[in-house]
């Protein structure tokens, strides 16, 4: 866009300035005037920045307003508008347009501004204003107490201008400079060091008075660096070292033998005879594309190179499956701008850099700094302690970041990029290179803790044990490489990041390896799900009928009512209900108590199970699980009646979530990388081998050396691209330079051909990836299959004959579940009920599987009768103005149906229009107590429990209630198993003790099962997750749909089962969409949701079904009472929830301290140790 093109106001605002004369600057009397409307101008500027791009053409910065401050600074209010007006101009052009546009006429306007930027930044390296650095100076003498606000935007002004200018990208295709040239970049820098400003910047990181400039600064110095490394930076002006030389040496003698090689090759290759007359050669075995052999024209000495994809043309890669682009490459400056900045950097780390980086990570933890701040803190990590390091290494320089806040922080922001990563697929590269950023910072965490390990002092080395104690025992930390290997994508993270990743694994597994060696145990923190079974021998089960538990019920009523009620001392005295010396936890030990009252009952044993009842009741008050304090005579009655009924078997399991410690093993820590998702990167780095460093080459030799020699699981490289990428190294010319990789090759490769001697299908195994399983048949037999398979046992001709005629027999007797009542008649006791309803199709004896559905209790009445639609008219009257319309009418029925039946017929008799009139009402007090500000325990706990079922996105989950449940139990084989132990005494549930606390009580049976099947972790983390953003919604105020992204190969595997599928549904959460891969948090779930959804995952101190836990429900329901009473036992079954979980929660702390304290005792670091 040229001058005259500009727009007239703008041309003539832009005359009225003033001109250049020679050097001197005449500026007109409207100057401030027309700067000001200039600002005004950009204020309302449309889409394309057109006032941007006019005034870049103008050139008005570099012929106007940089002359202006620079010979007209004493004019305070101009040079405070053209401050202004220049931090507007420079602004960068990503913040202009939002993001790199993609429409072509934006692009070019994108561009444009890019351009002018460039100029701008160009024009500043030849000015070294120091009006400047003498405004800034004057204002810095002045105490805070006397400066104005005007002070203090001039400031923020001048250093955002400075940030604008440096963050301008350099221009390759117009520069085009090699090492030690100057860029403009370089120059830029010079006129900094020159005005004395680098000083300022020095000045601003040490001030106590200045810290509200840290952020600022930080960014500064980052910009400042951003071509630099630390190693070119340390050996600037110094001479080389022994090391380099010899570094050199080898880097060049390998170039020369390669060089050499090819030169003898090529040698070779010439023929005798003239090449035209090449001949023609027949190539027997090799069909072309006829039936007849391919005829090859060329010289024989070239057929190695022969393909048949020579001629092709190249198949177009898409652009989702192309490699990430590798980020800008680093170039050294000038010698005398390296200087400097290495002067900068030693009086940074001397004076600055520990106070700078607290205050910023002050900043950050606070969040008072803007988004993406943190990479300027990670990046500054990572390239002062290198320099720290190569320059003599001083621990107290860098004493701030080598802490275990600093791995944790990094670590954090590690785990938040990948799952931004995969989430923000538009800004995946972004979130890829804050990622690598942080592995860069941790990497250099690792190899600055290493470096003190070696130190001559002794508090350092023993600082160095403490830190090394911390990360080697929190899982944490060494599960961090696992997942970023077994998650690499080489679409969106470079190569770099995969070689910085290699590296720093090696770096790890070898200060692992050697802080193990001397050492009889080391003790590692874990968490598995641990299965706890009662204490006492297995009894036979005994199928008692309702009959026989009424009758035992009379003789227990009739003898407590003879006694009035009244216990003798001798029996009180000798009934413990808790041990405190015992190892079993509280909430296991309650489930016991429970078990033995039943045991006592079933034993008609009245008194003794009345006192049991009333011992475990002064132990475990809370949540009224044994009756409350107050308790009547009748109402210890009623509730021995219940748990007479209840469904409470004399052995079960209890599952916990255990964290402990165990002794750590080196070796099973190398077995975890013996995975085809973790060898494929290194593999896939090894590809360039050529370009790769020694070390990395030697990083990925030592991880296959692990693999293959120290777990002799060499069959996991038998794979074909492997083989080819191995005959690659060994023909290339300089193999010389490589002899690790090619001794390594040879091993390998000796081992498969000693193999295939013996397997013959090893030449298949070769197109495929194998898992250690496979690995392991490859080696030393394959299995049969079937063997050891629970769903394809086989059926014998006499079990066949069994189920036959057990099935006559029964098949008439209207029972209402026959395979409930086949089960526990064959004579193997090990058959689930999915074999024997699938062998019952097989065998013809009923045509579908469906004909043999488990079905729910209560869903067996469909009729009506008059007298029953006359019971439900007038309970609709009683109660059609009260909040829980359908919850009280369920529970005064007569004859119990499901809320779905009982909602179908209001609707058919007319009495409601739309199922929306039963929906609990929320009084207006509960909604402004909805945030949780100002209220009670109980209200809060009521809140969790009465709103959880109101999402309306569950608005008919009711009516599928029966569906879900019965085709989860047709799902799981385990949770079948179950059943049938239910079955048996299905005659004991009692009516009363049916779940109250809505549908995150319906999910009881759901987690137990897959408790059962070892996803205790699974579901602590879905629970941690919905928890979290409850949180999250309380402090935003908003909400917003949150995927649930696992990082954990459990979680992955977890969240692929239908089982845990059916989980996530029945809590509301909401399945992929589209092109979605992950599931989300609805943002129509309140927090109040959240926290109940996250309840019902708590782990199960009993596995009976979600709505016969009598630790849910308190005294049992009476008649007389009112709506209210099921309020309060919610708000106490979640009361007893919460505190289960703080008491689990505290003991797993303990557990951790504890193993803490062996670890530090076992260093003999007795001072270090935090009490």
């Amino acid at each position: 866009m040229d001058l005259y093109m500009m727009n007239c106001e703008l041309l003539a605002t832009c005359s009225a300035l003033g001109y250049l004369e020679g050097d001197v600057y005449h500026k007109e009397t409207d100057c401030l005037e027309s700067v000001k409307d200039l600002i005004r101008y950009l204020r309302h500027e449309d889409d394309t920045r057109d006032i941007r791009q006019q005034l870049g053409a103008g050139q008005i910065l570099q012929n106007d307003l940089l002359p202006i401050i620079t010979q007209h600074g004493q004019d305070k209010p101009l040079y405070d508008a053209c401050i202004r007006l220049m931090v507007n101009l420079t602004q960068p052009a990503m913040l202009c347009f939002g993001k790199i546009p993609e429409d072509p006429a934006f692009r070019h306007h994108f561009l444009q501004v890019m351009s002018h930027l460039q100029a701008y930044k160009e024009v500043f390296g030849l000015y070294y204003n120091c009006n400047t650095i003498v405004y800034l100076t004057n204002i810095f003498q002045l105490d805070w107490e006397q400066r104005q606000e005007e002070d203090n935007l001039l400031i923020e002004r001048i250093l955002l201008l400075v940030r604008n200018v440096l963050h301008v990208p350099a221009n390759a295709h117009e520069e085009k400079n090699v090492d030690d040239d100057a860029s403009v970049h370089d120059k830029l820098l010079w006129a900094i060091h020159m005005s004395g400003f680098d000083d300022l910047v020095k000045f601003l990181a040490s001030a106590q008075s200045e810290q509200q400039w840290s952020m600022h600064v930080l960014e500064i110095i980052s910009l400042m660096f951003r071509d630099q490394t630390p190693e070119a930076l340390v050996s600037a002006g110094q001479a080389r070292s022994v090391q380099e030389k010899q570094r050199d040496a080898e880097e060049l003698d390998a170039l020369r033998q390669k060089e050499q090689a090819q030169k003898r090759s090529r040698m070779f290759q010439r023929g005798t005879r003239h090449s035209r007359f090449g001949g023609a050669y027949v190539v027997q075995g090799l069909k072309s594309i006829g039936d007849k052999d391919v005829i090859y024209h060329r010289g024989i000495h070239n057929f190695k190179h022969y393909s048949h994809d020579t001629g092709k043309a190249v198949r177009r890669v898409p652009k989702k499956n192309q490699r990430a682009q590798e980020s800008e490459d680093k170039r050294r400056s000038a010698l005398n701008v390296r200087l400097f900045l290495r002067e900068f950097c030693l009086d940074f780390l001397e004076n600055c850099y520990n106070r700078l980086m607290y205050l910023v990570k002050e900043n950050l933890i606070r969040e008072q700094a803007q988004q993406h701040d943190e990479t300027y803190y990670l990046w500054a990590l990572s390239f002062f302690m290198a320099f720290n390091r190569g320059n003599g290494f001083r621990a107290d320089l860098v004493s701030e970041t080598v802490t275990i806040r600093a791995f944790h922080f990094i670590e954090r922001n590690i785990t938040n990029y990948y799952e931004m990563m995969l989430t923000d697929r538009k800004e995946a590269t972004s979130w890829s290179r804050r990622m690598h950023l942080a592995l860069k910072a941790y990497q250099e965490l690792l190899q600055t803790v290493n470096e003190m390990d070696c130190s001559q002092d002794e508090n350092i080395r023993q600082s160095s044990n403490v830190i090394k104690c911390n990360i080697f025992y929190l899982m944490e930390y060494r599960e961090i490489f696992l997942t970023l290997l077994r998650k690499f994508d080489e679409t969106r993270q470079p190569s770099s990041f995969l070689k910085d990743l290699v590296e720093s694994t090696h770096l790890f597994l070898r200060m692992l390896e050697r802080f193990c060696k001397g050492r009889k145990n080391l003790m590692v923190q874990r968490k598995k799900a641990k299965r706890k079974k009662a204490r006492g021998q297995k009894k036979p089960t005994v199928e008692t009928t309702p009959e026989d538990l009424e009758e035992t019920w009379k003789m227990v009523e009739e003898e407590l009512r003879a006694t009035g009620f009244q216990l003798s001392e001798g029996l009180t005295e000798s009934i413990v209900p808790f041990d405190a010396t015992s190892e079993t936890p509280p909430e296991e030990q309650r489930a016991e108590a429970m078990v033995r009252v039943q045991d006592a009952l079933l034993a008609k044993l009245g008194p003794e199970a009345l006192g049991l009842l009333r011992a475990a009741r002064e132990v475990w008050p809370e949540g009224d699980v044994f009756g409350s304090a107050d308790v009547e005579p009748e109402e210890e009655l009623e509730l021995l009646k219940q748990i007479l009924h209840a469904n409470l078997p004399s052995n079960f399991f209890i599952i916990l979530y255990i964290q402990g410690s165990l002794c750590f093993n080196r070796c099973l820590m190398s077995y975890r990388f013996a995975n085809p998702n973790i060898v494929r990167p290194y593999l896939l780095l090894l590809k360039t081998y050529s370009k790769n460093t020694p070390h990395t080459n030697h990083c990925i030799a030592r991880m296959l050396h692990r693999l293959a020699v120290d777990l002799k699981m060499e069959a996991l490289l038998f794979q074909l691209s492997v083989f080819h990428l191995f005959n690659k190294i060994l023909s290339d010319p300089a193999a010389a330079a490589y002899k690790e990789l090619v001794t390594f090759a040879k091993y390998v490769l000796k081992r498969f051909f000693s193999l295939a001697s013996e397997n013959s299908k090893a030449f298949v195994e070769l197109l495929f990836w194998k898992n250690v399983g496979a690995v392991r048949e490859m080696t030393e037999g394959y299995s049969k299959d079937g063997v050891n398979s629970k769903k394809n046992a086989t059926w014998t001709e006499e079990e066949e004959e069994e189920l036959r005629k057990l099935y006559e027999e029964h098949r008439d007797s209207e029972v209402p579940d026959i395979v409930e009542t086949l089960l526990p008649l064959l004579s193997n006791s090990d058959r689930t009920r999915r074999q024997v309803v699938m062998q019952l199709v097989h065998m013809g004896l009923v045509d579908n599987a469906k004909e043999l559905k488990k079905q729910k209790k209560g869903t067996r009445i469909v009729l009506w009768t008059e007298e029953q639609e006359q019971e439900l008219q007038m309970l609709f009257e009683e109660y059609r103005d009260s909040d829980d319309v359908l919850g009280d009418i369920l529970k005064k029925l007569t004859a119990k149906r499901s809320r779905a039946r009982v909602v179908d017929k209001l609707l058919s008799m007319g009495l409601v229009s739309d199922r929306r009139e039963l929906h609990k009402k929320r009084s207006r007090r509960a909604q402004g107590k909805s945030s949780g500000k100002g209220m009670t325990e109980e209200e809060f706990l009521a809140g969790l429990t009465n709103d959880f079922p109101e999402d309306p996105m569950d608005r008919d989950d009711d009516e599928e209630e029966d569906e879900d449940e019965d085709e989860f139990e047709e799902s799981d084989e385990e949770v079948e198993e179950e059943g049938r132990k239910e079955s048996g005494d299905g005659g004991r549930k009692s009516k009363s003790i049916n779940s109250s606390v809505g549908k995150s009580a319906d999910v009881g049976p759901m987690v137990l099962a897959l408790q059962k099947e070892g996803m205790s972790g699974p579901l602590l983390w879905l629970q941690n997750r919905l928890n979290k953003t409850a949180e999250d919604r309380d402090e935003d105020g908003f909400s917003q749909p949150v995927p649930l992204v696992p990082l954990m190969e459990e979680n992955e595997e977890a969240m692929e089962k239908k089982s845990f599928q059916k989980l996530l549904r029945k809590l509301g959460i909401r399945a992929p969409a589209n092109e979605q891969i992950f599931w989300r948090i609805p943002a129509k779930m309140s927090p109040s949701q959240l926290r109940g959804a996250a309840a019902a995952l708590s782990p199960r101190d009993e596995p009976t079904g979600g709505g016969e836990e009598p630790e849910g429900h308190g005294s049992p329901p009476r008649e007389h009472e009112e709506g209210s009473a099921s309020d309060e036992q919610r708000a106490q079954a979640l009361r007893a929830l919460l505190l289960a979980r703080q008491r689990r929660h505290h003991s797993s702390e303990h557990a951790g301290m504890s193993a803490s304290f062996i670890v530090w005792l076992k260093l003999g670091v007795w001072e270090d140790i935090p009490f």
